[in-house]
């Protein structure tokens, strides 16, 4: 689940539908200055890996729960870019969730599914503060890591023909770049992140030159971004949300009850050029 404080409670989006959301923003990537990814046979696989990398979410956001101080359990503003609160999960199950993401693709879109695995390495490795997980909990959070970096080598090795000319070090790492890309872009739009921010990774332009694109809020859940890589000057997307009351969160029953019972609303994302 991912989290909007508001003044009466908090806006919920799952981690589906903002995965949804990015590869939406992967469907519209590609203008005279930054084209789509190559080669044009991989890209129909890149948009899929990016729109299902938080499949596996989705029963886990199916059964919420509240933190210890009475806050929806989410991914939130404050953990954009840092993977800092391994404090307040049962990793096992996290470690779960994230392996079975990549396992929920895996029979059908192997090649998907090792840039999912690619995704899930980073976040655990790079991204994260590895001091707040319990010292008992180390051994288990590196065997998953050594256990994703095997699964990747197997898949790679199942690939279809079609596929298998493109699983390069280079088309794998750039498959990984833009998958990041467009993830950071929408949990960056999903929690309403209210300062200019550098996008993950550096991406070519035409030339091959790489830049880096910087996300800058403005009113009304809108966002610029520079340099611009999509193939409109302006792009509206409607996100499934909901809201839950903040006097909801008082016990964990109130607070199911009140997200089952909350209607579907539109949260609106706008990038503007």
């Amino acid at each position: 689940m991912i989290r909007i404080a508001t003044d009466s409670g908090y806006t919920l989006v799952t981690h589906q539908e903002h995965a949804r959301l990015a590869g939406r923003f992967a469907a519209h990537w590609g203008n005279a200055c930054f084209p789509a990814p190559a080669p044009a046979a991989l890209l129909p696989e890149l948009i899929f890996a990016v729109a299902s990398h938080d499949d596996a979410w989705a029963v886990r956001d199916a059964t919420p729960f509240l933190t210890r101080e009475s806050r929806p359990a989410a991914f939130t503003r404050e953990l954009v870019g840092a993977y800092s609160a391994f404090e307040e999960i049962d990793i096992a199950d996290y470690l779960a969730v994230r392996g079975a993401a990549t396992e929920a693709v895996a029979a059908e879109h192997p090649f998907a599914a090792i840039l999912i695995s690619m995704h899930t390495v980073n976040l655990l490795t790079e991204q994260a503060d590895l001091s707040t997980i319990a010292p008992a909990d180390r051994p288990l959070h590196a065997a998953f890591i050594e256990g994703q970096l095997c699964r990747q080598r197997e898949l790679a090795a199942v690939l279809p023909a079609e596929l298998a000319a493109y699983a390069t070090t280079e088309q794998l790492q750039r498959g990984f770049e833009f998958l990041q890309f467009c993830d950071n872009l929408s949990l960056l739009t999903c929690v309403g992140y209210d300062q200019a921010r550098p996008l993950r990774h550096t991406h070519p332009d035409a030339k091959g030159t790489r830049h880096t694109v910087v996300c800058t809020p403005r009113s009304g859940q809108t966002y610029h971004l520079a340099p611009w890589p999509f193939d409109q000057p302006e792009l509206s997307f409607a996100v499934p949300s909901r809201h839950v009351p903040a006097a909801a969160c008082a016990d964990l029953a109130a607070y199911r009850a009140a997200c089952a019972a909350a209607p579907f609303e539109a949260l609106p994302i706008h990038l503007v050029s």
